[in-house]
């Protein structure tokens, strides 16, 4: 059953002792469960997602031939994740794809379960696929390394999404040029299970030990990262959804004239916050630079390690040096800036400037 696109949270997770919301936030210790949660030894419970199949012998090309990866030869039991795009470029939904040789499964967004199938059962037109919303037949469980979930089949291959974050994905580009990518050891990984599983045996995490170790590895997520004027570029998403030379796809004309020509407008910051009045900004909150408005937040967290972090996208222009502002309920917190895309990402053709008509030559 699903609220709000939310599925009510699992007994055996609420029912743990210290639970603290629905689904729960944590259960009375967030940094010591970040470390389990990071070292492989806990999951966490996805009450956000949902789960959209794809059946019919035309639903690896044809997904291809309207998303930003390459899935036309996605192999059986492999993992990918894909972007909808409007035909301006701009985000509209994003999948993590699982093929099990007859269905293909989006994991998504619960915020995106109605729009995204509806959207797609609309585009079948004579091809031979068939949509369906399984969101209340499985849960997802989040967890970090490899263990023993009672994962659902389908045709004899586990339903687990393997994220592909740590390290640039086949036809894709990284912005990033941080000597030590945070998501180089980013073993993530999604999977379905039945409803009404049992789960007791397995140590918990809550979700803001998730969202914590989410930030500090760079990690965009639809629901966080994105508004309605979001392109791929400007979250580093290019890394794992975007298959730069895959053929067409809606949305693939500015894809390509913002990474060959063009500059993304806006980018995704890491922001390290000054924690002596132990407050976090909420996402939306306003990011400043002296009096100008350069930004907003998407998420923040407390991480066990880094301390008070955040993610924020702000104006391409802004000096990566400059510390800046965040707006909160205790006053403005000073951020120091960590770069993920920098100013000048794009342009990548590198193409020569050719000189005005008119212009005096010296």
């Amino acid at each position: 059953m699903r609220q709000d696109g939310l599925l009510v949270s699992n007994s055996t997770f609420t029912s743990r002792p210290g639970a603290v919301g629905e689904p729960p936030e944590h259960y009375g210790n967030p940094f010591g469960e970040q470390r389990l949660l990071a070292e492989g030894q806990s999951v966490v419970e996805l009450a956000d997602r949902a789960v959209i199949t794809i059946t019919g012998p035309d639903r690896l090309t044809w997904l291809d031939s309207l998303t930003s990866q390459a899935l036309s030869g996605l192999q059986p039991g492999e993992s990918a994740e894909t972007l909808l795009l409007s035909p301006n470029g701009r985000i509209e939904h994003a999948m993590r794809v699982i093929d099990d040789s007859e269905t293909l499964w989006l994991l998504v967004d619960g915020s995106q379960r109605q729009a995204l199938a509806a959207w797609l059962d609309r585009m079948r037109f004579m091809l031979r696929v068939e949509i369906a919303d399984r969101s209340d037949d499985f849960l997802t469980i989040g967890s970090f390394g490899d263990l023993a979930i009672p994962v659902a089949e389908s045709h004899g291959f586990p339903l687990v999404w393997s994220d592909s974050w740590a390290a640039v994905t086949r036809g894709g580009h990284q912005y990033s040029s941080a000597e030590n990518h945070p998501g180089a050891s980013w073993n993530y990984r999604e999977s379905l299970v039945a409803i009404d599983a049992d789960l007791s045996g397995h140590a918990a995490s809550g979700s803001l030990a998730f969202e914590a170790l989410r930030i500090a590895a760079w990690r965009p997520h639809f629901s966080s990262e994105v508004d309605d004027r979001s392109i791929p570029h400007e979250l580093d998403w290019m890394r794992s959804a975007v298959h730069l030379n895959k053929g067409c796809y809606r949305g693939q004309e500015t894809v390509a004239k913002v990474h060959n020509l063009g500059h993304p407008p806006r980018r995704l910051v890491m922001l390290h916050l000054d924690g002596s009045e132990g407050a976090l900004p909420a996402p939306g909150a306003e990011v400043s630079l002296g009096e100008k408005v350069v930004g907003t937040v998407t998420a923040s967290a407390r991480h066990f390690e880094l301390g008070p972090i955040a993610l924020a996208i702000v104006k391409r222009g802004v000096d990566a040096a400059e510390t800046l502002a965040v707006a909160s309920d205790v006053g403005e917190i000073a951020a120091a800036q960590e770069v993920i895309v920098p100013p000048d990402a794009g342009a990548e053709a590198n193409v020569p400037r050719l000189p005005r008509l008119g212009a005096v030559k010296r």
